[in-house]
């Protein structure tokens, strides 16, 4: 593909990153690792904008919340005390199954997102966690919860904007996590991923529950009637039975090359059980 690229830059700020994409007149690409962009091979593509030196690798409190810049790599955040002390360290372990250890050094979270791909590792996570994204234009920066970035299978709002940081709200007290990939190898893309969370009350009652899917919609999504089927009641063997069933009904796969939409949305099944098992493991519930 990089035979019909016409130049390539490196700006040092967002502001100079955003003057080059408006200049390219929709014929310019951020990239970053640019793991994604060589496997895409889009031949309509005559200018690279390389933001990796826009000051967008970070993982930084700011009150509450934990804020991760856009390029910052799977392998920083698999390794980063804070966000393996996040949420059960869910998006650790999701940045973790992104691909190869040489992917992971390249890949940055920020690219994840912005390919749109349904089927994104760090996703998941993010959605069950309320992440909000934050979006740079010449008109400034804006704040958006995750789900509003999506609008379509592989379409986002970054095709007009910017994606430079992504906002994770301090997760609920007494919350327990898990994130759960299936692929057809290790650090393959996934056929389904699946995120959890739940907290119990003294009676082994859900105070609230989040679930979230990959790769089984046109883009990811929780599953909200799922979710709210747990809610109030006791965390035994036939309340997640029930809650799965749920998100077997909620989910919209489709066949490709990887699997059938039947097996996936089976897979759905079993691993929002397998996440919620988990979940329910680590506040000591027995099932």
């Amino acid at each position: 593909m990089f035979d019909t690229v016409e130049a390539f830059y490196r700006p040092g700020t967002v502001g100079e990153a955003l003057r080059l994409l408006q200049s390219g007149k929709g014929r310019a690409r951020v990239v970053a690792g640019g793991t994604d962009l060589v496997v895409e091979a889009d031949r309509s593509i005559r200018f690279l904008i390389d933001i990796t030196h826009a000051g967008l690798s970070y993982v930084r409190r700011r009150g509450n919340a934990c804020v991760v810049g856009a390029t910052t790599t799977m392998a920083a955040l698999e390794s980063s005390p804070a966000i393996r002390a996040l949420a059960s360290g869910i998006l650790a372990q999701a940045a973790s199954n992104c691909g190869s250890v040489q992917i992971r050094n390249m890949a940055t979270l920020g690219g994840n997102l912005a390919n749109g791909s349904p089927a994104a590792d760090t996703a998941t996570p993010l959605l069950a966690l309320d992440a909000e994204v934050v979006l740079a234009d010449a008109r400034g920066r804006r704040k958006i919860p995750l789900p509003a970035f999506y609008s379509g299978q592989r379409k986002t709002a970054s095709s007009k904007v910017l994606l430079v940081e992504i906002v994770i709200p301090a997760p609920p007290r007494g919350g327990r996590w898990s994130f759960q990939k299936l692929g057809r190898t290790e650090s393959d893309i996934s056929l389904v991923n699946a995120a959890a969370g739940l907290q119990l009350d003294s009676q082994g009652r859900v105070k609230w529950a989040r679930i979230a899917l990959g790769a089984v919609a046109p883009t990811p999504i929780r599953a909200v009637n799922a979710e709210n089927l747990l809610v109030g009641r006791k965390a035994d063997k036939a309340a997640l039975a029930a809650a799965c069933d749920e998100v077997a009904r909620e989910v919209k796969p489709i066949t490709d090359v990887r699997a059938s939409a039947e097996y996936r949305r089976e897979m759905s099944r079993v691993l929002a059980r397998r996440a919620l098992e988990e979940c329910a493991a680590l506040t000591g519930c027995s099932l």
